[in-house]
């Protein structure tokens, strides 16, 4: 026996591989199909997938099975789980859509634009409203420091804040404040 014979990958032969997939392909086909959710070509890719391990593990055929179904399916099994943890360990692909109507960041006409139209929303404020959103959120000052400077009590601030953001969202076409966001950047901390 040479090295390059011993070294050689020992496969099943093309006809017994042949039958395996005129016996069992049908049946395991259905299969994949319900652990793919119906997904044909996903199906149809991890098939032959499965095929091909059957192909490479000559093994498999001992006359120790009564079988080989089981073995099929097991291998099945397996690689539609590898598949899906695969695809969703991936992080989602975006469109171009998205990316068309997304502005981007660097585009100073953009942001003067949105700088123009949130200054317009904040003028048809309330002068109470606006006079809580200029300090908590144009000036940075805490609830407690608006309240202050305001001479109300914080609860009012974090009212006025919440309504005021409310009216802006109607105001402003896609804008949406975070959940509990009621406050500028230094009010968490100093809450």
């Amino acid at each position: 026996m040479t090295t390059a014979t011993a070294t050689a990958t020992v496969t099943t032969d093309e006809r017994t591989l042949q039958e395996l997939q005129r016996e069992h392909g049908p049946a395991l086909l259905s299969f994949l199909l319900g652990l793919t959710y119906g997904d044909r070509q996903r199906a149809e890719d991890l098939a032959q997938e499965t095929l091909v391990r059957a192909w490479l593990h000559p093994e498999a055929f001992d006359d120790s099975y009564a079988s080989i179904r089981p073995w099929l399916f097991t291998v099945a099994r397996r690689l539609a789980i590898d598949a899906r943890r695969s695809r969703l360990a991936r992080p989602a692909e975006i469109g171009d859509g998205v990316l068309a109507v997304t502005p981007d960041p660097s585009d100073a006409t953009a942001s003067a634009e949105a700088a123009l139209d949130v200054r317009a929303a904040v003028r048809e404020l309330s002068p109470e409203h606006r006079a809580v959103l200029v300090r908590l959120y144009f000036h940075g000052l805490t609830v407690n420091e608006a309240a202050v400077d305001l001479g109300i009590p914080a609860g009012t601030v974090k009212s006025r804040s919440h309504y005021a953001l409310r009216q802006l969202g109607r105001s402003l076409p896609g804008y949406r404040p975070r959940r509990g966001v009621v406050a500028g950047p230094r009010a968490a901390a100093a809450q």
